[in-house]
C-alpha cells in the first residue's frame, strides 16, 4: 500500500532535515507535521487535515496565512526590487519602514539598524551598546546584567544574557556570562501583598547589581512585561519606568527586547509604551513582517547614534549581514503597519482578548490550574502536579492531544499558554477555548 502523503513527506524530512528545538530521535515514532498550505488561522497538512494555529508559529504569524494584503504588497515589491545591500545603498522599503516605526515612538528611537532573526538583534543591540560607550571613553564598561530565566536568543552573545540551562548549559565554555538579576514575575508576589511587590523586591536587588558593578555595567537587558519562554512570566509595567530610573542613575543602557512582546501583543504596539518610558535599544522581530519573511532590526535613541558619528572608520559601527534590510520583508512590514492603522486592530484585539478570556473560564478555574493569567493578546497558566514523576512529559503529551484535536500548541514545562494571531472571531474563540480545555481534561485524566 502507498503510503498517504503526509507520512511519506515526514520521512523524507527526517533523512535530510535537522528541525530545530528538537530532539531528532524523538521523531522516529513522532513524526512532524507535514504542512502542505495555510489560509487564515488555519494550517492544513498534506492529507487535508487542519490545525488552528493558536501559537502564531512560534508568535510570528499575526494577521493569518496567506493574508491578501501582504500577499499583494510581496507580489508588486517582487516586480520592483528583490534585494540590494544596504551598504552605500538605500530603498523606499526601508526607509519608509524606518519613519514609520521611529514616528510609532515618538521620535524617541528615530534610528534604526537591520537584521534579520531575533538573535542577530540582540548581537547588534549588546555590541552597540559597548561599543558606544568605548567611544565614549568608558571601554571598561562591558558587561551585562540579564533576569532570572530570561530568554534572548542562541547566538554566542544572546546567550551570554540568556538564563534558560537547557539552551545554554552545553555552550558554557564559550560564552561571556552576564550578571543575574531577580525576575519581577508577578508569581513570586507572597501572600498578603500588593500586585508590585514582586517587580519592588526585584528593582532593589537590580539596584545592589548596579551599585557594585556600575563602572563595569554597560546595559541591563530585559523583555518588557512578558517573559516568553520563562513559562511566560508576567511584571507590573511599573517595573519598566523603575528600570530606567536606575539606567539613568547608574549610568547604563536599557535594551528593550520585544522580539516576541512588541508588534501589539501585550496590547499596545510596542510594550515599553505601558511604562511611559523608552530603553536607549529596542530589538524587533517576528511578527514585525507578519509572520511572512525574516527581518529583525534594532531601534536606537539618537545619544547611542551619535557616539559613533566621526570621521574615523573604526569609531562606526561595522556590523552587517547580507540581507539587512531586505526590500521584500521591508514591504512585508509596511503592509503589516497599514493593517494595524487601517483595521484599527490594536483597538479590536482589546475586546478579543475580554472574549477570549471569558471563555477560558472552566480552565482558569480548574483546581491542577495555577496563575492564570494574561497581557494583551498572551495567555497562560501553570499545571499543578502532585509530583515530579506526574509532570514528566506534560508539555510533549499535551502536544500531542492538542494536534490530535486539531490544535497546534506548544507548552512550556508545565505552562500552558495562548499566543493567536490576531484575526479570530467570536465563533473561534469560543471553539479554540473549549477544545483547549477538552484537551487539557484527556491528558490530565490520562496522566
Amino acid at each position: 500500500m502507498t503510503a498517504p502523503h503526509s507520512q511519506d513527506l515526514a520521512a523524507r524530512s527526517l533523512r535530510s532535515v535537522w528541525h530545530p528545538c528538537t530532539q531528532m530521535r524523538r521523531h522516529e515514532s513522532v513524526p512532524p507535521i507535514a504542512v502542505a498550505r495555510g489560509h487564515g488561522p488555519w494550517l492544513y497538512d498534506a492529507d487535508g487535515r487542519r490545525y488552528l494555529d493558536a501559537i502564531s508559529s512560534w508568535w510570528v504569524n499575526l494577521f493569518g496565512h496567506t493574508n491578501a494584503r501582504i500577499n499583494r504588497a510581496l507580489i508588486d515589491q517582487l516586480e520592483r526590487l528583490e534585494h540590494a545591500m544596504l551598504a552605500g545603498f538605500t530603498h523606499e522599503p526601508v526607509v519608509a519602514l524606518s519613519e514609520k516605526l521611529s514616528a510609532l515612538t515618538g521620535h524617541a528611537l528615530g534610528r534604526c539598524f537591520y537584521a534579520s532573526d531575533g538573535a542577530s538583534a540582540v548581537e547588534i543591540a549588546l555590541k552597540m551598546s559597548v561599543h558606544a560607550w568605548r567611544n565614549a571613553g568608558h571601554a571598561r564598561k562591558n558587561e551585562f546584567i540579564c533576569l532570572a530565566g530570561g530568554y534572548h536568543g542562541e547566538t554566542l552573545g544572546a546567550l551570554g544574557v540568556t538564563d534558560t540551562a537547557l539552551f545554554r548549559a552545553p555552550y558554557e565554555a564559550m560564552l561571556r556570562p552576564a550578571h543575574i538579576a531577580a525576575s519581577p514575575d508577578a508569581r513570586y508576589t507572597l501572600p498578603g501583598e500588593g500586585p508590585g511587590a514582586a517587580a519592588a523586591r526585584a528593582l532593589a536587588d537590580m539596584e545592589q547589581l548596579l551599585q557594585r558593578r556600575h563602572g563595569r555595567i554597560a546595559a541591563v537587558i530585559v523583555e518588557p512585561l512578558v517573559q516568553c519562554a520563562n513559562g511566560m512570566a508576567m511584571h507590573d509595567a511599573d517595573y519598566m519606568a523603575g528600570l530606567r530610573a536606575l539606567c539613568d542613575t547608574y549610568g547604563a543602557h536599557l535594551i528593550a527586547d520585544e522580539i516576541a512582546v512588541g508588534c501589539g501583543r501585550t496590547g499596545t504596539f510596542f510594550a515599553s509604551e505601558q511604562s511611559g518610558v523608552w530603553p536607549d535599544l529596542l530589538c524587533l522581530s517576528k511578527g514585525i513582517t507578519g509572520g511572512y519573511l525574516p527581518l529583525s532590526l534594532v531601534m536606537a535613541q539618537e545619544h547611542i547614534y551619535q557616539a559613533f558619528y566621526d570621521d574615523d572608520l573604526h569609531r562606526g559601527f561595522l556590523h552587517s549581514h547580507s540581507y539587512t534590510g531586505n526590500p521584500l520583508a521591508c514591504r512585508a512590514a509596511l503592509e503589516t503597519l497599514a493593517i494595524f492603522e487601517d483595521e484599527q486592530v490594536l483597538e479590536r484585539n482589546r475586546g478579543f482578548a475580554q472574549t477570549l478570556s471569558a471563555a477560558l473560564q472552566p480552565l482558569a478555574q480548574d483546581p491542577r490550574v495555577a496563575h492564570f493569567r494574561r497581557t494583551g493578546t498572551i495567555w497562560a497558566c501553570d499545571v499543578v502536579f502532585d509530583d515530579d514523576a506526574a509532570a514528566a512529559g506534560f508539555s510533549r503529551r499535551f502536544a500531542l492531544e492538542a494536534a490530535r484535536r486539531e490544535l497546534l500548541l506548544r507548552p512550556i514545562g508545565n505552562t500552558l499558554y495562548l499566543m493567536p494571531p490576531y484575526i479570530l472571531d467570536a465563533q473561534e474563540a469560543d471553539w479554540l477555548a473549549r477544545r483547549v480545555h477538552d484537551v487539557f481534561t484527556a491528558v490530565m485524566e490520562g496522566a
